[in-house]
This record gives C-alpha cells, sequence and structure tokens, in this order.
C-alpha cells in the first residue's frame, strides 16, 4: 500500500476491522513460509529489525540478520516464537540480509532455503539443515551451485519430486539475469515487452543443489499471450508460492508496486502457468509476501501485514486466514480489512 495512503489511516479501528491479528507480537515477521510436518504448523519467516538504514527502491533497509521458526498446533493455537534458528554469522559465504526463506522435509531432515547477500552484494541462495523443524540449522558453506536472486520456495510434488522456485525484480536482481547469466547492464525489459517471469529448478536426491539448469516460467494472460513487463497489476515481482488443489498447480506471487497477490494455474510445475485473478487485496505497508498450506482439509493464506508498527514497511507481522474456491476452482478474493 503506498505510504501517502499509510497517514491517513487510524491503526486502532484498522485492529476491529483487520481479518486477522499478528500471529506473535513479541517480534516482527514477514514472509511467511508455511508446512504442516507431522501434524503441527511450522512457520518459517523473515525477522524485521529496524537496522537503520535508510528506504531505497533495493530495499536495502530489510537489514535482516536471523531466522526464527513459528509453531502452532492448529490454525486456532497460540503461536510459539521458537528462538533462534540461524544467524547469518554462521553462514560462511553470506554478508547481510537474510530475506524471505522457505522449508522443506525429507527423510528424516528439514532444509532451510534462505535468500543473502554476499560480501559483493550479489544475493544467492543457500541452504541449512537440522533433524529438528525447529533448528537449530547448520547451513553448508557455500551457496547452491548456480542460485541467484531472492525469495525461494520449495514444492514437494506428489510424485516424490523437490522444486525450487524463486527471483525477485529491483532489490532481488532478477533484472539483472537472462538466461542464468548476471549482467550488471541490464534491467527490466520495457512495457511493451514480456515481463521477467520466476525461475524454477528441480532440486537433487539430497536437497542441497539444483539437479538442472534453472528454466524461467511464463505466465500467461486469457489470451495464451505472456504477460507484459508493463502490466504492473499482473506481472510477476516477487514471492513466489505453489500449491496444488484438485489436481492443478496454482502458482501465486506478488506484484510489488501494485501490491496484489496473484495466482495463475497449470498442468505443469514448469508452467506454463495462466493467469486467473487476485488472492490478497492489498496490505498495510508496500511489501505483500504470502504462502498457501493445507491444514486439517481446509486452504489458509499466511501473510503479513504492517499494521502491528503503524505502517513501518519493514516492521512486519504475519498473519492468517482461510481461503475459499468456487467450485470452478477460482479463488475467491480476500479483503484484509473489512469495509
Amino acid at each position: 500500500m503506498p505510504e501517502e495512503s499509510i497517514k491517513h489511516i487510524d491503526f486502532n479501528e484498522l485492529a476491529k476491522t483487520a481479518i486477522s491479528q499478528p500471529l506473535v507480537s513479541n517480534i516482527y515477521t514477514a514472509d511467511p513460509s508455511a508446512h504442516v510436518f507431522n501434524g503441527k504448523i511450522y512457520i518459517y519467516p523473515s525477522h524485521d529489525i529496524d537496522a537503520g538504514i535508510p528506504f531505497n527502491d533495493n530495499g536495502d533497509h530489510f537489514g535482516m540478520e536471523d531466522y526464527h521458526v513459528i509453531s502452532m498446533e492448529s490454525v486456532t493455537s497460540e503461536a510459539v516464537d521458537n528462538g533462534l534458528a540461524l544467524h547469518v554469522d554462521d553462514v560462511p559465504w553470506a554478508e547481510r540480509q537474510m530475506w524471505a526463506p522457505d522449508a522443506a522435509h525429507k527423510n528424516g531432515k528439514y532444509y532451510l532455503y534462505f535468500p543473502a547477500k554476499r560480501a559483493n552484494g550479489i544475493f544467492q541462495i543457500g541452504v541449512a539443515i537440522s533433524d529438528s523443524p525447529i533448528g537449530p540449522f547448520l547451513p553448508e558453506p557455500e551457496a547452491i551451485n548456480r542460485s541467484y536472486s531472492i525469495d525461494p520456495a520449495v514444492f514437494e510434488d506428489e510424485d516424490g519430486k523437490y522444486y525450487m522456485y524463486f527471483g525477485g525484480i529491483w532489490g532481488g536482481q532478477l533484472q539483472k539475469y537472462r538466461n542464468n547469466k548476471y549482467a550488471e547492464e541490464n534491467e527490466e525489459p520495457s512495457a511493451d515487452e514480456a515481463a521477467l517471469g520466476p525461475i524454477v529448478a528441480l532440486l537433487t536426491d539430497d536437497m542441497k543443489e539444483f539437479a538442472e539448469e534453472p528454466k524461467e516460467i511464463k505466465i500467461l494472460d486469457e489470451n495464451g499471450e505472456e504477460i507484459l513487463a508493463g502490466d504492473n497489476e499482473r506481472r510477476f515481482f516477487e514471492a513466489s508460492w505453489v500449491h496444488k488443489y484438485n489436481g492443478k498447480y496454482y502458482f501465486s506471487y506478488s506484484t510489488g508496486d501494485t501490491h496484489f497477490i496473484c495466482y495463475a494455474t497449470g498442468d505443469n510445475p514448469y508452467g506454463p502457468f495462466t493467469y486467473q485473478g487476485i488472492i490478497l487485496k492489498p496490505v498495510i505497508g508496500w511489501t505483500s509476501h504470502h504462502s498457501i498450506c493445507e491444514v486439517e482439509g481446509k486452504w489458509y493464506l499466511f501473510y503479513h501485514d504492517s499494521s502491528l508498527s503503524k505502517g513501518v514497511t519493514h516492521l512486519r507481522s504475519i498473519k492468517v486466514t482461510e481461503i475459499t474456491y468456487n467450485e470452478d476452482g477460482t479463488i475467491i478474493p480476500i479483503d484484509p480489512y473489512r469495509e
């Protein structure tokens, strides 16, 4: 939500009309990646802090340093902060900005995937491993080979394969890459060109590397044409997530500067995905980032806003609300604040 809109908000009234309240208030949390492991909900968010860095379009003011895992016995139970799970100082290759993470479980091991900047200012994605879903996590000594940009999201398909989706423009640096190669002169496509798509790669059996060259995903409009870079209300910006519902793959994402969580559907984990609509309307704060998780037969959207910090865009709080589908599989859009 644009900052000029926030100036006129009564946050006490907003708390009354919001469809959900922050899950934790002892720390600021954002970008919640939610999973059910062994019958319990585990949320892997960013841990927001005030790093004292001036605001800019690259997001340098998002100066997060570590991760905490939040757990819940059920969607309505108390959310528990399980303390420090991983700190940037423990990651040999990383220097700063521990942005939105995700996690996966395989054969009794838990894998925390996270982006961070190297000393040269370039984002890569790393993995840390634990015997427990709450950590602590032990990082691999190097970043994942061929990884870049931000916002890793790992999807376990029904055949036991795991795919990582990643990428984000602007501060996420995706616009600097073409065919997985970085060049400083690269920028976003012009408004009448196809938008940059998110990236996907199959993970190796040990969950530590890519099993293939990363591939760009195409997001198409209702006519089967690629969504254009100038279509800011529908084009991909960041925050990839994939879930499967009634045999269809749902790819959801943030539109960034227009503040929507949107989704597209397809028949293949590699896409292409056809745009279907909005899941979440704009929240308080500039960013919007989410995950979608099935819990006891119902589907839930985990998201964040900046209402607890009264609109400070880099001090956010995670929330959850139920998702409902129409009979044709489309998702009923969610307004985070009741009229």
